[in-house]
């Protein structure tokens, strides 16, 4: 598997189950319909945890661009594999909307809430307030990727032997886990945290494609592309100013 492959599938199990608890929470008549925020942050955290764990390994698991814009420009990832990884990110965000629509389409169907199936593609402002929602999508990618400058892949090292080393596998998945429910917990309710490009952009734009009624709002979709872009440009700046 190449690191396009792992960011398309990463990304597209990343959307899968990040947008399908969005869906089995909002639409008509799933079993998780009402059952709240914390399902949805806990779920989304869950969901890059899978995706990490498969991607990880290949590409990095990036799954977003704003953290390989960050990367790049604090210079610990290569110009050169930027359209690539972002190609990437992008369609799987596109392949995991569309798996979401057919899982739920039964659910689409009975739903008349226009609002509520967008959120299963995309995210909103609570108050829409673009200069807010704008602030609230720089500060929470600043979070996200300026953290993710810190983490270390935890491994041991051999007593007998220093050059031995054994990484912890799936749990090295669990930092970014943990950091994204935690931004989702703290930060998420005003714009639905979206702090990466793909996540957003890609699946309303299979919104816009997919026989689902309703606007995709396009007056808004700059808002979660242009803060999470600016947020891991601030963030890596001000990684490279500390180090």
């Amino acid at each position: 598997m190449t690191p396009f492959i792992a960011e398309i599938i990463g990304t597209m199990l990343m959307i899968l189950l990040g947008n399908g608890v969005v869906a089995n929470v909002v639409l008509k008549g799933t079993k998780g319909n009402n059952s709240g925020w914390i399902v949805i942050t806990t779920a989304w955290a869950l969901a890059v945890f899978v995706a990490v764990t498969v991607a990880g390994p290949v590409s990095g698991a990036h799954l977003n661009p704003a953290v390989t814009l960050g990367l790049a420009i604090a210079g610990k990832f290569s110009w050169d594999l930027v359209p690539t990884y972002i190609a990437g990110e992008m369609i799987g965000a596109m392949s995991g909307a569309f798996l979401v629509w057919l899982f739920n389409k039964d659910h689409f169907a009975i739903t008349e809430d226009e609002g509520a199936k967008l959120a299963c593609f995309s995210t909103g402002p609570a108050i829409r307030n673009p200069f807010s929602n704008l602030i609230s999508e720089i500060i929470g990618t600043f979070v996200l990727v300026f953290v993710i400058f810190y983490f270390a892949d935890p491994s041991l090292t051999l007593h007998n032997d220093p050059n031995a080393k054994i990484g912890l596998g799936t749990v090295g998945a669990l930092p970014v886990t943990l950091l994204v429910w935690a931004i989702g917990l703290s930060l998420g309710g005003t714009t639905g945290y979206a702090i990466n490009p793909a996540r957003d952009l890609g699946p309303r734009i299979m919104h816009a494609i997919l026989p689902v009624k309703g606007s995709s709002d396009w007056g808004y979709a700059w808002i979660p592309v242009i803060g999470p872009v600016l947020g891991a440009t601030i963030a890596a700046l001000l990684y490279g100013l500390l180090s």
